[in-house]
């Protein structure tokens, strides 16, 4: 176990190394969920009031906080999938180090990724009038399961990139990931949704997250009468430790089946 962390933890340095080497990546991801904090809560925020009143602001930043954790998704899949496809991958296989230690040290990297992402949105949020009101604990528990969907989806795009590998289907992914982030509870609540898309939003997994959010921070939001809406903060730990239990093994798995 002590030979497999110091592995995993080599790995991470590697790709920190490779972060500062290539520091424009990490500032243009955070300029670009900047931008969109102020594109939402500035030019049509105007325009959204919020149930039972409120900042729409301070609705906002939880969904913020949220979708930056699932735009993380494309971060991992493009980096296993370079990795992958420039061999890189397969000679870390060929050397004498822990099995593990390739998808332990790019989940540890992107993970320190996204805490440093998420503060600075934290910060960016502070700045325009966002706060929690529900003491220091429940905001803790509020960034903790932001984290934890990070961490799920995490596998998630370690598993899709080790099995299509390709950039093709990158750009898939990224179609993909935007509906995702629109068909939930971060702009607009899913009541003002047709039946069939409401269902979908409210048992969207980052409707869980961002409604738990919203709640632990004591920021307004759109309860809703669903199921998922009234039992947030449990769906917001269900939903990871649903998509763990799934993609972890199945990442082990493809990782192992690389070279065959």
């Amino acid at each position: 176990m002590r030979w497999a962390l110091a592995d995993g933890w080599t790995i991470t340095l590697r790709d920190l190394k490779h972060w500062v080497a290539q520091p424009w990546q990490i500032v243009f991801g955070l300029l670009f969920s900047v931008m969109l904090v102020v594109t939402f809560g500035y030019l049509f925020g105007g325009a959204i009031e919020v149930p039972g009143g409120g900042d729409y602001r301070e609705f906002l930043m939880p969904g913020m906080f949220a979708l930056t954790m699932l735009f993380g998704l494309e971060a991992t899949y493009t980096a296993v999938t370079t990795d992958a496809n420039r061999g890189v991958t397969d000679r870390f296989r060929a050397m004498p180090m822990a099995g593990s230690a390739v998808v332990v040290g790019r989940a540890s990297a992107d993970m320190l990724n996204s805490v440093l992402t998420l503060a600075a949105l934290v910060v960016c949020g502070l700045a325009v009038g966002w706060t929690w009101h529900e003491g220091i604990g429940r905001a803790a528990a509020g960034f903790g399961l932001l984290l934890l969907l990070r961490f799920a989806l995490l596998w998630l795009g370690i598993f899709l990139a080790l099995v299509l590998r390709s950039a093709e289907a990158l750009m898939a992914l990224q179609i993909l990931v935007w509906p995702l982030g629109f068909l939930s509870n971060v702009y607009v609540s899913p009541e003002t949704m047709p039946d069939w898309l409401a269902a979908i939003a409210a048992w969207n997994p980052l409707s869980a997250t961002v409604g738990a959010a919203r709640e632990l921070f004591g920021n307004p939001g759109w309860g809703g009468d669903s199921w998922p809406a009234q039992h947030a903060v449990l769906m917001a730990l269900v939903w990871p430790a649903a998509l763990i239990a799934v993609f972890f093994p199945l990442s082990v798995r493809a990782y192992r089946r690389l070279s065959r």
